[in-house]
């Protein structure tokens, strides 16, 4: 099994404490939730996607390996480690980004998020353009590392 550290060794905001469940090295999304449903008291993957917001057919492909999982919204793998920690059973983002081969998005704090606006209103619009233009580009960069 492998666990994130800080450069600190200490684990990762979101990482389990010692004794918690960890996520197994190179367990898949497919792999993961089969994991996580047969630890949740005979929930369903129908179960999983009404509470999670996703449809059942959308996470059953998922599930089957007949849709790619590499672009799934990241508010969709939050939502569903909610449900699942709803249920009792001991996930983290981090599981779920890391099945997917994607690295966990910082936390989008409203305030963060309101202060981000307010400075982005602040720009001319070429420097408004711009600023998208870099995002974008940071996203791709941090979703091929």
């Amino acid at each position: 099994m492998t666990r994130n550290l800080q450069p600190s060794g200490e684990p990762e905001a979101g990482e389990p404490e010692s004794g918690e469940a960890f996520a197994v090295e190179g367990e898949d999304l497919p792999v993961l939730l089969e994991r996580l449903l047969g630890e949740s008291g005979g929930r369903t993957q129908k179960d999983l996607a009404a509470e999670a917001g996703i449809s059942y057919p959308t996470l059953n492909a998922w599930m089957n390996r007949t849709r790619g999982t590499s672009r799934i919204d990241p508010e969709r793998l939050r939502a569903m480690v909610e449900v699942f920690r709803r249920w009792g059973v001991s996930t983290t983002p981090r599981e779920f980004f890391a099945s997917v081969g994607r690295p966990v998005p910082g936390p989008s704090g409203d305030e963060r998020e309101a202060q981000l606006l307010r400075l982005y209103r602040q720009l001319p619009e070429s420097r408004q353009r711009a600023l998208v233009k870099n995002a974008e580009a940071m996203l791709q960069l941090s979703r091929a590392t």
